[in-house]
């Protein structure tokens, strides 16, 4: 007779209705995360720069950014979420402190929006500006300060990293708040911006944006702002952006070996153009001849060819240490176009850059920046809380969103300074089902308190390991 299988049977367990006695946690991987933040300053950066309580009663501002990082963390999605991790007291009793209710993680998130700073943005739409970046409060800009400050602790532990290559992109997010307006894809919601440290998976710069702002809005400025927040001990700079970023001012910036309010010396950049009309012209005036065909890409149906484009382009003038600008042609074509009837049986793109990198160099190199700062936006938004704004204030949901993006940088941090290498590329949901959610008994023997893990002595070891790479620097 076949045996019957253990899943055909009732579960060999009563559940017992009473609470148990012991000092247990469901987050006993949590703190490695809140040791990584107060390893590299975060608390004390916080105190010195985000001010937003009158009085001293209750929880303190690191303290509340700290547990909104710790729910980012371990996953949750919205305010109501501190009420799960707050009735967990083994966390309480590892961390030296509660978490805040959500009612009062609610009246601290709206404490960072600027009433009067969006009285002014309304005014400037009203005048005919729909398209409006609103100006970050004091306690909004704080946020990136410690973002900045904690990516710099990064850098001076990492010195070996010279490199800095910046990835630049927007994302929707979508929302039904009366407040959101439309995005360019018809639905409401928010298109914030991110900037991107590509080898490092960083994130440098977030700018959050109403619907109706779309990414080509101010290029330059964000660009700034990123490449400010790159470490000292990077000397070699590198830009990547899509068609966004095609815009006079930026490109011209980057160009200026010169440049204000930037680091100085050579940028090499490979940015998407637009394809305008003088632009497409050009492009199907390249001879045959001078179309090269692309070594073999990833769709079997498709063949590529590459070709410079001659374009005279519309820079004014180039310095006398300024880089010729090169426009590269590709030429994507269907196999069987016969099948692809609704489509365009041909297809042309647009890279121009600075650099005399060959072609098949220069693209390759472009096309990495979808495994980074798109990768990153699908991180922030569907793997942390990002995705799923909490109220309609513009200043509460920027802060939400800023802190969301400061506990990537924290879990890229924990992996990258602490943790062996094999955990490099572990997404928030692995750190999560390893470390974050492992379950255990919090202990006091002999004047102090231990934790027992409930896993693997592997996954043990590495969490020591962890601990002793992060120490606090007084």
């Amino acid at each position: 007779m076949q045996k019957k299988s253990p899943t055909e049977m009732e579960l060999p367990f009563q559940l017992d209705p009473k609470p148990a006695e012991d000092m247990l946690t469901s987050f006993g991987g949590v703190p490695l995360l809140v040791q990584t933040f107060r390893s590299l300053g975060g608390a004390k950066k916080v105190q010195e720069y985000v001010r937003v309580k009158e009085r001293q009663r209750g929880y303190d501002e690191a303290t509340f950014v700290e547990s909104f990082v710790i729910l980012n963390g371990v996953g949750g999605e919205c305010l109501e979420d501190f009420e799960r991790i707050r009735a967990d007291a083994g966390l309480a009793e590892l961390i030296g402190h509660g978490i805040p209710s959500a009612e009062a993680a609610r009246k601290f998130l709206y404490e960072f929006h600027d009433e009067q700073k969006m009285a002014a943005a309304q005014a400037r739409r009203e005048a005919g500006q729909a398209a409006v970046i609103p100006e970050e409060g004091q306690a909004l800009r704080g946020l990136g300060e410690v973002n900045r400050s904690i990516i710099a602790e990064i850098g001076d532990r990492c010195r070996n990293q010279k490199i800095a290559t910046v990835d630049m992109d927007a994302t929707i997010i979508e929302s039904q708040k009366r407040e959101a307006f439309k995005t360019y894809e018809g639905e409401r919601g928010y298109q914030p911006m991110l900037a991107v440290w590509a080898e490092t998976d960083l994130i440098l710069a977030d700018e959050f944006r109403d619907g109706n702002v779309v990414a080509m809005y101010e290029p330059l400025q964000f660009a700034k702002k990123a490449f400010r927040a790159v470490p000292e001990t990077v000397n070699e700079y590198y830009f990547r952006g899509d068609s966004a970023c095609y815009e006079r001012h930026l490109m011209q910036w980057l160009n200026d070996p010169d440049r204000q309010d930037g680091p100085q010396g050579f940028i090499g950049f490979a940015i998407s153009a637009r394809m305008h009309p003088q632009l497409r012209r050009a492009v199907e005036q390249v001879a045959e001849t001078e179309w090269k065909l692309a070594p073999a890409g990833s769709d079997p149906n498709e063949m590529r060819h590459y070709s410079e484009v001659p374009f005279e382009p519309w820079q004014p003038y180039e310095g006398k240490n300024q880089k010729s600008l090169r426009y590269v042609g590709i030429r994507i074509q269907q196999k069987q176009s016969e099948l692809f009837a609704s489509e365009p049986s041909v297809k042309h793109f647009v890279i121009v850059t600075n650099t005399s990198w060959s072609i098949d160099k220069l693209v390759t190199w472009h096309r990495e920046k979808a495994g980074s700062v798109e990768a990153i936006h699908d991180v922030v938004k569907n793997e942390l809380g990002a995705g799923v704004l909490p109220c309609g204030r513009f200043g509460a949901n920027a802060a939400w969103f800023r802190m969301a993006i400061m506990t990537h940088n924290l879990l890229t941090a924990l992996k990258r300074i602490a943790l062996p290498a094999k955990y490099l590329t572990a997404r928030p949901k692995r750190m999560r089902f390893l470390f974050l959610h492992a379950a255990g008994r919090v202990v006091h023997h002999a004047r102090a308190i231990w934790l027992r893990i409930a896993s693997l002595a592997e996954i043990i070891a590495d969490m020591r390991g962890a601990f002793d790479a992060l120490p606090l620097r007084v």
